[in-house]
């Protein structure tokens, strides 16, 4: 358990959007020693190209029905919709699509809270993912739970690996690939 948190046993129904299934290992693990049962999340339409996504969701799918969790998707209406020229504000537009639709379907759902897995990551913006996730909070008039799931990232990874998971090397969205081929171009 992660030290230093309020245990929410209060808790009842938790929708947790999920990114992929290697970062939903430790976060399941966490909440469930909390007493909180949540249930997964599939939106993510910033993966690209639909290989990808399609790798991502195959394996978040059978990680929740080996770990009897419920699932819940939405469909992407929009394809790729995160998928921006600029760099600038994409991680913010990514965060506030996926979170506020997670809020919006926990809300109509009668979920107690909502949260993500991005939250897990060292790579991503947490202190902008925790601002969009309280401000979503707000207008949607349900909880944010917040936790910095960070300090389990490299056990769920590790879980992960050892499990066989598909393992992805990028983000998601088409500018995180081109960084990820960048950098590994450079390595060599």
């Amino acid at each position: 358990m992660i030290p230093n948190k309020i245990c929410y046993n209060r808790i009842m129904k938790l929708l947790l959007h999920c990114c992929c299934a290697p970062c939903s290992i430790s976060c399941v693990t966490n909440l469930r020693a909390e007493n909180i049962t949540p249930f997964i999340f599939w939106f993510n339409p910033n993966i690209h190209p639909d290989t990808e996504y399609e790798s991502r969701k195959n394996c978040l799918y059978k990680y929740a029905s080996n770990e009897n969790l419920e699932l819940l998707q939405e469909p992407n209406t929009d394809e790729h919709i995160c998928c921006y020229s600029s760099i600038e504000h994409r991680c913010l537009k990514c965060y506030q699509i996926r979170l506020e639709k997670t809020a919006a379907i926990a809300a109509k759902e009668n979920f107690s809270a909502f949260t993500t897995t991005l939250l897990i990551s060292p790579y991503q913006d947490h202190e902008l993912i925790k601002q969009t996730g309280e401000n979503i909070s707000a207008k949607y008039g349900i909880e944010f739970l917040y936790r910095d799931f960070r300090p389990l990232f490299r056990e769920g990874q590790a879980a992960a690996r050892k499990s066989g998971m598909y393992m992805q090397k990028y983000c998601g969205c088409s500018l995180s690939k081109n960084e990820a081929l960048t950098k590994k171009r450079e390595k060599k």
